[in-house]
């Protein structure tokens, strides 16, 4: 035995001799989120792990050991936990940003500054002045951001009349709506018979799909898609990411816009060849499968394929994400009595069997589900889902995650709690929609309280906070600013007992996504084994506080070590 342990100490001396060199980062401040070494002012790191967080004085030992540099490029900054976005769509801002942006809301991409339009005269000039400038003639002109509520009602008449003879669509402020001319659904080959075959979710006369009907003719825009466009496009999601501080980000719709064995192979080409200092987790979703007419067993079968195929910096692991009820955007969530102020309904994006039959094949496989889902009545179906789930076939620690969380109600979220459940938040929601659908749409006693994340704080319930970009900015500071002030975007604080701590809105950006993931041990607080991902920030948001939060500077980001500045 002692010869057995003297050979693989010896072994274990020899392995180390080859270990790289280290990397000490100094800076101002380290705010580690681990509670029992909440600072420190130095991190070292080695293998793009973190071996040490102390100070320079405490981690000179390891550059003894194994050679290396105390590096001082951000001594003057504040270093946190690389932040983490647990629900994106890459492929949309790679479809998206390929258009002007005209939305309620001002949007700064890659692609330029985009001021935003809150009436309907500021809107029709807008539009028209964005396609008299538009320099390619020869093709369609698109446009991302209309909403009714603020815009007016815009369908194929109008932009027939705006436009004449040339192609227009205009996409609604979510992804789930999109509104074409004359002229478009003719160059997209889009028929009357392709909105007679959605089923109750398409206008042909207005020239108007969404939600499945808008799915069943994207096939018709493949120009946007066309790999090309898609990794230019993709390119403004990476750095739009690498500007908020993104380190990791979770896809919630693997192939959403576009098949997805061509989105996996073109997003692993694109980051590789990029050099991206960020890592995808991409999560399959139900529709993909029911579109194509897989069975639940069948569906399991293909994730299992793309694990064993995509295990690097885009990567498919135990999640799988279920879609419940329509966009929040498109007032299509389905909500409780009293419903909407006007009595239209929501819509069921699953049917409730389809649902149940998809949830317990990969529940009993010991994945992680994510359910998109609204409103309040949407809220109460999940529920049911998981208490069903638990009854038939128990489990430990599930951590079956609500996404977006739109409205739900304070007993509604006493049953999260009791049954385990999380909550993946956009906390957005509240300030971009709650003041028109106060008045529009639910009512201001609803309206108000939309994102009820202070109730989930009290109650001891994990959440973490998500962009879903572009339905927000893919920006955790400003979404950790949207959630701990609580502020419209008319500049009016309502739902203020709804609230979160400074505190638990930075960590619902770091620690607690990670937790909320099933990443907990790999990334989300600057502790020795995980790995070194870290934001580099201007100023300490402890100090700034909540209401400051979206003001803080990004300077950079570092990846598994390596240090990617902003420019």
């Amino acid at each position: 035995m002692r010869t057995l342990l003297t050979a693989t100490f010896a072994l274990l001396v020899s392995l180390a001799s080859y270990a790289s060199e280290v990397t000490i980062y100094t800076a101002k401040s380290i705010i580690t989120m681990e509670p029992s070494q909440p600072r420190a002012t130095a991190v070292a790191v080695q293998n793009g792990l973190i071996v040490g967080v102390g100070t320079e004085a405490s981690l000179t030992p390891w550059v003894d050991r194994f050679g290396g540099k105390i590096d001082r490029q951000l001594d003057d900054m504040t270093v946190m936990p690389g932040f983490i976005d647990p629900h994106v769509h890459p492929s949309l801002p790679a479809i998206l940003t390929q258009l002007p942006f005209l939305a309620p809301d001002d949007w700064s991409l890659p692609t330029g500054e985009f001021p935003g339009a809150l009436t309907p005269e500021d809107y029709k000039s807008k539009l028209i002045a964005l396609e008299a400038n538009d320099a390619d003639k020869s093709k369609p002109f698109g446009s991302w951001g209309y909403h009714e509520l603020w815009h007016g009602h815009v369908r194929r008449a109008e932009l027939d009349a705006w436009f004449g003879d040339r192609p227009v669509f205009i996409w609604q402020r979510s992804f789930h709506e999109v509104i074409f001319n004359t002229a478009a659904l003719k160059h997209f080959g889009i028929t009357q018979a392709d909105a007679e075959a959605a089923h109750g979710e398409a206008n042909w006369d207005e020239g108007h799909f969404w939600e499945n009907g808008l799915f069943a003719v994207f096939r018709n825009l493949g120009y946007l898609i066309e790999p090309q466009n898609y990794m230019r496009g993709t390119q403004n999601f990476l750095e739009m990411a690498h500007q908020g501080g993104v380190t990791t980000a979770v896809d919630m719709g693997l192939g959403i816009s576009s098949d997805p064995d061509v989105e996996l192979r073109l997003l692993s080409g694109m980051m590789q060849q990029s050099n991206a200092p960020l890592r995808l987790i991409m999560t399959p979703i139900i529709s993909k499968f029911m579109q194509a007419g897989k069975t639940p067993a069948q569906a399991l079968e293909q994730v299992k394929r793309w694990q064993q195929t995509h295990t690097g910096q885009v990567s498919v692991r135990d999640h799988f994400k279920l879609m419940v009820d329509g966009a929040i955007f498109s007032a299509l969530a389905q909500f409780k009595a009293p419903g909407y102020l006007d009595g239209h309904e929501g819509v069921w994006l699953t049917p409730e069997d389809a649902l149940k039959e998809y949830a317990e094949v990969f529940w009993r496989a010991g994945f992680q589900l994510h359910a998109h889902s609204n409103g309040d009545a949407a809220t109460e179906r999940t529920l049911d889902l998981v208490e069903s789930l638990l009854t038939d076939f128990p489990r430990q620690d599930h951590r079956f995650a609500i996404e977006h969380f739109a409205y739900a109600t304070s007993d509604q979220a006493k049953r999260i709690k009791a049954l385990g459940v999380i909550v993946s938040a956009n906390p957005y929601y509240h300030y971009i929609l709650s003041d028109s659908y106060g008045e529009h749409e639910i009512g201001p006693s609803r309206a108000e309280q939309m994102v009820r994340l202070g109730t989930l704080e009290r109650l001891g319930v994990p959440f973490t906070l998500h962009s879903d970009t572009p339905m927000a900015p893919l920006r955790p500071l400003t979404l950790a600013w949207n959630a701990s002030n609580r502020q419209t975007i008319n500049g009016h604080l309502t739902g203020q007992n709804e609230r979160v701590s400074l505190d638990a809105a930075l960590r619902a950006i770091t620690i607690d996504a990670a937790w909320a993931v099933g990443m907990e041990t790999e990334i989300g607080s600057i502790a020795v084994g995980k790995k070194a991902d870290f934001t580099v920030l201007a100023q300490d948001p402890y100090e700034v506080g909540a209401s400051g939060l979206k003001e803080i500077e990004i300077r950079g980001t570092v990846f598994e070590g390596r240090f990617a500045p902003v420019n």
